[in-house]
């Protein structure tokens, strides 16, 4: 054999924020370790490594010996660390300083824990923008890994793509090596003797080729089906090294760096703005998805050159399709402007920064980049915003960091100032919050931050405790995604193979002989007739919206839950005008409509949000005051809708209802009272109790609002919050108001601020 070839593996390691423990030691016994444990028995094999900083500060805490081996590995050569942004965020969502803040963390942070600097830069999912060249390079890392997506897209020919390529950006030179998706697609789910012949057949007689597989380590045992196959029963990995080894005359492993060292870039290419094709293809709306999809699968399938030239959605449209992916952006982005504030304000005498702000800074940066983490700020077959505790806890992290900000800035106005003027950051005011050209209303305080949408309804979008860092108003939506197709045509052969007495085999299983699947073919359900939940919402799930029934009350559970209830008024999405703006209450009025036996009739809604700060305790109450302005006698039921998200999926002993008896149920189970002039709820694990006083008493409905999406294990029921909803009968004679109020008072346990100092 006279020709070579050389074969450059990265692994991506990555557990996102707020992940549960059990989780991650569940992927580290059945994928990290395995991986650590066959690369010290196969010392030739060399390849690059990349740990986000979530899994990193786990492995420390509670898997140390795993930071040991990796050292040694890389003491040895044998391994290259790869750097990034230190809490994986998608790097093009964020202002330039918390770019370079969170490049620059992972690498001082990688530098003291293995004694390497990071040459290599590992991108969350791939975003890839433009600017990124530099703000790479200005970190000063060497290299990065784009997909095959990426690299079709800059005009690159697949037989250029087994070779790395210069970019640049405003004058910053940047290496792309290019993850190969014939490499990515065989590794670990073709037979080791394809993977070989695959290698071979890109040997020439001067070596110049690299191939590289960059892609996620999970995939070597924590994906469905692959623990078994690559190691407990087929020993694929070790298989894999091992035929790596015997044809050492050939074939070499070979870390980027080194690559690069005894190679230069064969060309030059700019990246126009692109992931890999999955993403693109899941950020496309619902109803265009299978027209991508289908044209994409029928190019392949027939080898036609046109599939070079075909482009899915654009990362960022994540933030047009779901109003919670931009509404977490938003307050990211808020946060982080009153973070880098904390810089600028100095010692007035030594133009120092003072010690103890300095410390206070360090705290809310750590809070706001542990928000940055990328997995809620996005949506595909991961879950990505559909996964409520990681939501709630990316969300539970710009709250600290803005709690401190704020804390801060109040402290600099109450010595005197800030450095430059500023008044206080607490109050109410008119501001465009979700940078959608219509202005919200910002509520903050030391207890909480409340943010009113008048031109969608006048309802709450955020409620958060500062104190406990619950965002209390995070309720998802419940929205059609292209996956559900699948889900029911599945839900279909399953029950017609149940009427045909047909036994389905699990698509989970796999036999022993046989790869597994990668998980994008998969097609596996948690529960069976999960295509019978899936319900869609009709406008957005915010707190304390105003809809009108029929007056007879006959709006049941069912319709509520299926969304197929009938509203008689225009108020749920109607524009409120601000009467009022103040820091303990706002004041909204809508002149609308009501239709009675199809005649529409006037009716004006007055809303009063009152808030009566404590930081321990806050208060938030809203008045609804109807008036009757027609000629006419009108009457229908009144339901003020109220989302709450106390973290009470899966049953949560924690979380729950509470009647004046005592008694205590779940809040993922539905439930009515006739009458009640008094509601409790809390989660004691989180530390919050809330009491909403309801005058006059009120009929009572609340039911848990779930979503079906798609997973690594499968179609799944994701509690996304409670609904519950006040209602009262309401028969207006001309002329005539009345008015109705729900105050909620908070009690809260622990404040998280003062409990880091401690």
């Amino acid at each position: 054999m006279s020709g070579r070839v050389s074969l450059a593996l990265v692994l991506h390691n990555h557990q996102p924020v707020g992940n549960f423990g059990w989780v991650i030691e569940d992927v580290y016994e059945h994928a990290y370790a395995p991986m650590l444990g066959a690369l010290e028995r196969h010392p030739g094999i060399r390849l690059g490594l990349h740990y986000s900083g979530p899994l990193l500060q786990w492995l420390a805490a509670n898997r140390p010996e795993a930071i040991a081996q990796i050292r040694g590995l890389v003491e040895r050569g044998q391994v290259e660390i790869v750097g990034g942004g230190f809490y994986e965020p998608i790097l093009v969502t964020l202002p330039d300083r918390d770019r370079h803040g969170q490049l620059i963390r992972m690498r001082d942070e990688l530098e003291e824990m293995f004694g390497r600097r990071p040459a290599g830069a590992w991108l969350a999912e791939r975003v890839w923008e433009p600017s990124l060249a530099y703000d790479l390079a200005a970190a000063g890392y060497e290299w990065t890994v784009l997909d095959d997506n990426h690299l079709r897209a800059a005009s690159i020919r697949e037989d250029e793509m087994w070779a790395p390529l210069t970019t640049d950006d405003r004058g910053r030179r940047l290496t792309v090596f290019g993850t190969e998706q014939g490499l990515r697609y065989r590794i670990p789910f073709r037979p080791v003797d394809e993977v070989i012949a695959y290698l071979r057949e890109r040997t020439t007689p001067d070596g110049r080729f690299v191939g590289m597989m960059g892609d996620d380590g999970e995939k070597f045992g924590a994906w469905p089906g692959t623990f078994e196959y690559c190691w407990s029963n087929e020993h694929w990995v070790d298989r894999l090294f091992e035929a790596i080894e015997r044809e050492g005359g050939w074939l070499a492993t070979v870390t980027p760096s080194e690559w690069l060292a005894g190679h230069r870039p064969t060309s030059r290419a700019y990246f126009p703005t692109a992931s890999y094709v999955e993403m693109t293809e899941w950020v496309l709306p619902p109803d265009e998805t299978p027209v991508f999809v289908g044209l994409m699968e029928r190019a392949r399938e027939r080898g036609l050159p046109e599939a070079r030239f075909l482009r899915g959605g654009f990362w960022r449209n994540y933030m047009a399709r779901y109003r919670e992916i931009n509404d977490l952006h938003k307050q990211m982005l808020r946060v982080s402007e009153k973070v880098e504030a904390m810089a600028g304000r100095v010692d007035s005498d030594l133009k120092t920064a003072s010690p103890a702000l300095g410390a206070v800074r360090d705290r809310a940066t750590d809070h706001l980049y542990q928000g940055q983490s990328n997995d809620c700020y996005w949506h595909g077959l991961f879950g990505g915003i559909y996964i409520v505790h990681m939501r709630m806890a990316t969300l539970s992290h710009l709250i600290a960091a803005e709690d401190l900000a704020d804390a801060a800035a109040a402290a600099a106005v109450g010595g005197g100032g800030a450095v430059g003027g500023g008044g206080s950051p607490y109050g109410a005011r008119l501001a465009d919050t979700d940078l959608d050209a219509m202005e919200e209303i910002l509520v903050t305080s030391p207890g909480q931050t409340v943010v009113v949408d008048p031109a969608e309804g006048a309802g709450i979008s955020s409620w958060d405790l500062r104190a406990s860092r619950v965002a209390l108003a995070s309720v998802l939506r419940r929205r059609p995604e292209a996956y559900h197709a699948r889900l029911v045509a599945h839900d279909q052969a399953a029950a017609e193979q149940a009427v045909g007495d047909v036994i389905a085999p699990d698509p989970g299983t796999v036999a022993l002989d046989e790869a597994p699947r990668t998980i994008h073919d998969i097609v596996n359900v948690k529960e069976p007739g999960l295509a019978a939940f899936l319900h869609y919402d009709r406008h957005e799930r915010r707190s304390g919206l105003v809809h009108l029934f029929p007056a007879d009350g006959s709006t049941d559970l069912r319709a509520l839950v299926n969304a197929t209830y009938l509203e008689r008024g225009d108020f749920v999405e109607g524009a409120f005008e601000p009467i009022t703006i103040a820091a303990d209450r706002v004041v909204l009025r809508r002149i609308g409509s009501l239709e009675l036996d199809g005649v529409t009739r006037p009716l004006t809604v007055t809303r009063t949000y009152r808030f009566d700060d404590d930081r321990m305790s806050p208060k938030l109450m809203l008045e609804v005051e109807f008036e009757n302005p027609g000629d006419s006698a009108v009457s229908f039921e009144l339901a003020v809708e109220w989302n709450v998200n106390l973290l009470g999926g899966g049953h949560n002993p924690a979380a729950y209802y509470e009647s004046d008896s005592g008694e205590r149920s779940p809040h993922d189970i539905a439930g009515e009272v006739a009458s009640a002039s008094h509601f409790t709820f809390g989660n004691d694990y989180e530390g919050v109790r809330i009491g909403a006083t309801i005058e006059p008493a009120a009929r009572l409905t609340w039911y848990p609002v779930e979503t079906v999406s798609n997973s690594e294990g499968g179609f799944e029921r994701v509690y996304q919050g409670s609904s519950l909803l006040f209602r009262w009968p309401i028969a207006l004679a001309p002329g005539e108001a009345r008015t109705f109020t729900v105050s909620f008072a908070v009690t809260q346990t622990v404040d998280h601020s003062a409990a880091e100092v401690q």
